[in-house]
């Protein structure tokens, strides 16, 4: 990344941290960060959002309310497509940056770590549920499908919990 300073020189800075590197942005041109977009914890957190969606609408269009796990696996799905996508919209706005007392990098790897936990545990919920004798159900086909999702949006909640773990480090290092 570099600035440009008011005597004409410029300064370089490297991160080895997707986080980093975006804390360090200046908002100059745009209202939004870019260069979070095509980051992977901006790709990943992209994907959280799409394949959340798709765990809890596909349950919501079925008679899950009489199949008492999947409550836990609405409030999993929906709690935590809402928080990632406040999330999204705070990292994409730079918004963050205005709030400088809140420890940013370990807010984000508490919040990963623990979306990875409680989405594997409803994943497997919801696996038990719909291989359990539900084949007949005409609701199966739906929740197959967001058991999948499930499967995969857990896999990116862990993959941004790594990211924020490195970044978390670094951050650590450096201070």
């Amino acid at each position: 990344m570099e600035t440009r300073q008011s005597s004409g020189t410029v300064v370089t800075t490297s991160s080895t941290s997707p986080y980093v590197e975006f804390e360090n942005f200046s908002p100059t041109s745009g209202s939004y960060h870019r260069q979070f977009v095509r980051s992977p914890s901006g790709v990943l957190i992209f994907s959280e959002v799409v394949l959340g969606l798709l765990v809890w609408t596909l349950i919501a269009g079925t008679e899950y309310f009489r199949v008492s796990p999947f409550g836990w696996v609405m409030f999993v799905a929906v709690f935590y497509w809402v928080l990632t996508l406040f999330l999204l919209i705070l990292l994409l706005s730079m918004a963050h940056t205005r709030i400088p007392h809140v420890p940013w990098t370990g807010v984000v790897l508490v919040f990963n770590c623990s979306a990875a936990l409680l989405y594997l545990v409803a994943a497997i919920v919801e696996a038990t549920v719909v291989g359990r004798g539900s084949r007949g159900h005409h609701n199966y086909n739906s929740w197959a499908a967001s058991t999948f999702f499930a499967f995969l949006v857990t896999l990116c909640y862990a993959g941004s919990a790594f990211l924020s773990l490195r970044s978390w480090q670094s951050r650590q290092d450096g201070s």
